[in-house]
């Protein structure tokens, strides 16, 4: 074992980072000689820090010094706390146009074309719910066509999956969470991985299901059928009534074949969990550099979770392609600043223990690292939480920072493939998405081998982001063309469907 690896990430830093851990006494090269026992992915100052001096770590602030830290101590909670200050926007000053690949020489993968044009990289036919009242039915359902063994006969199908939630009624049956609620439903209904919809209700609660038939022009068709408990007669007939809804739509569902498709028609989530001082390093700026790749053969990469770009806004409103989407994006850190205001939180309550185990400090350097995944590119477009994707190229969503809140409300909004990065091990799967689970370090993806689809701890060890992002890219072909994930090996997804709730429960 040699001398333990630190890294300087810019000349403007004032803190090293911890490759491995750095025991007390340890004399850096050309460095200080550390104070006290440095836990890997955590920092080291470089040089002496002023009480109130702002600590810098990826060239900007992650927070300020609450007392004098000296050359070599370990740079912490217990010596950084974080406070407002101004930041330059510089709305659209670095955007540009994408050199994007023509048609004819763009990667390509093995999916459903759907009616619709989009693409499908699964095909899945869902049991969705109005309300949690009609939840343990849509199990019955999906438990009974499994029962039955029926799936054997249609092999072009992944399966038949619930997607069951906590709310649906007790809600005002207008404003902000009623239409979050029916973005999510609409956007899973009429999502290109699933192949046919059943919408079960039990028939009084707020959320109608008439009403969002209503509201989307949707047509009761071997694509989409709907039913409630109450008007079918109770839980078995509702069951027996959906199973056989299910049995019909099941020819026409695999009659689906995959077929050759344009790297165009992907739309990539990109999410975090589990992060750790190793995040911002290796497989967030590496799922960056995939994301650029996908934005260059036509396709969509979104990156989410608002709380966690907090701090790190302004490097997006300078890629904004115009003062009008780097502005939306402003307006949601406020009214995420408000929204926790009012909650009785504040913005810096995240980073999780978890993630201030594994070396973060503040919401500032998780956001710094977490906007990695962004990759470089123009922002094109700003999107409520579910709403559709229509630009193609990088594109940011507002959601939670909460990882299943956050993918439901990606994958609504049209991803047909998900790529998650995690350097604490988060256990996280998606249906009917696929999700790439790339582990931020070794250790962790030897220990957890079984959930971690990409090693790319290895960076630390001499691999180039670039080949690393190459790497990446070509699993998210390989997984858009059929190849099964980890988590989708394990068997997750089916409880990862969380849309998020804003408003009073009544």
């Amino acid at each position: 074992m040699g001398e333990p690896r630190t890294l300087r990430l810019n000349a403007q830093d004032n803190v090293l980072i911890a490759v491995d851990t750095v025991p007390a006494g340890t004399v850096l090269p050309a460095g200080p000689a550390v104070t006290a026992r440095v836990p890997r992915g955590h920092k080291i100052a470089a040089v002496p820090i002023a009480e109130g001096a702002p600590v810098r770590k990826f060239g900007q602030i992650i927070g300020f010094a609450s007392a004098p830290i000296e050359p070599g101590a370990w740079v912490h909670e217990h010596n950084v706390v974080l406070h407002e200050f101004d930041r330059d926007y510089a709305f659209a000053s670095e955007a540009r146009a994408e050199d994007v690949l023509a048609p004819a020489a763009q990667a390509t993968f093995q999916g459903y074309r759907r009616p619709d044009g989009r693409a499908g990289t699964r095909n899945y036919i869902g049991i969705l719910t109005s309300v949690n009242c009609s939840a343990t039915v849509a199990h019955f359902i999906a438990e009974e066509i499994a029962r039955s063994g029926i799936l054997r006969d249609y092999p072009n199908i992944d399966g038949v999956v619930p997607f069951v939630h906590g709310t649906g009624c007790g809600m005002a049956g207008q404003g902000e969470g009623y239409d979050l609620l029916t973005r999510t439903q609409w956007g899973y209904a009429s999502h290109p991985n699933l192949a046919a919809v059943v919408l079960v209700g039990l028939g009084c609660e707020v959320f109608q299901i008439g009403r969002m038939k209503a509201q989307y022009g949707i047509e009761e068709s071997e694509r989409f059928r709907s039913l409630t408990i109450q008007e079918s007669g109770g839980t078995r007939r509702t069951v027996e009534a959906a199973v056989a809804q299910i049995r019909d739509m099941l020819p026409a569902a695999n009659a689906a074949r995959r077929e050759t498709l344009p790297a165009s028609l992907l739309s990539l989530a990109l999410q975090c969990g589990g992060s750790d001082g190793y995040s911002g390093l290796t497989a967030n700026p590496a799922l960056g550099a995939a994301a650029d790749l996908l934005v260059r053969h036509g396709g969509t990469a979104i990156l989410s979770e608002t709380p966690e770009i907090y701090g790190a806004e302004h490097l997006l409103t300078a890629r904004a392609e115009s003062v009008e989407v780097g502005e939306k994006l402003v307006g949601l850190i406020n009214w995420w600043k408000d929204y926790t205001a009012r909650l009785g939180g504040e913005m810096n309550n995240n980073p999780s223990p978890g993630n201030k185990a594994g070396g973060l400090t503040t919401i500032l350097e998780k956001s710094l690292g977490a906007a990695a995944k962004g990759g470089t590119t123009t922002l094109r477009g700003v999107y409520r939480y579910a709403e559709q994707i229509d630009r193609r190229g990088f594109v940011f969503m507002d959601t939670p920072g909460f990882d299943p809140v956050a993918a439901t409300g990606q994958v609504a909004g049209g991803a047909n493939v998900l790529c998650f990065t995690t350097g604490r091990g988060s256990a996280y799967g998606c249906k009917p998405t696929p999700s790439i689970k790339l582990a931020t370090n070794s250790d962790l993806y030897r220990r957890m081998t079984e959930d971690m689809d990409i090693n790319c701890g290895d960076i630390l060890d001499g691999v180039s982001i670039e080949d690393k992002g190459r790497e990446i890219f070509d699993t998210i072909l390989a997984v858009a063309s059929g190849a099964r994930t980890k988590s989708e090996q394990l068997g997750y997804g089916q409880n990862e469907f969380v849309p998020w709730q804003i408003g009073a429960t009544m």
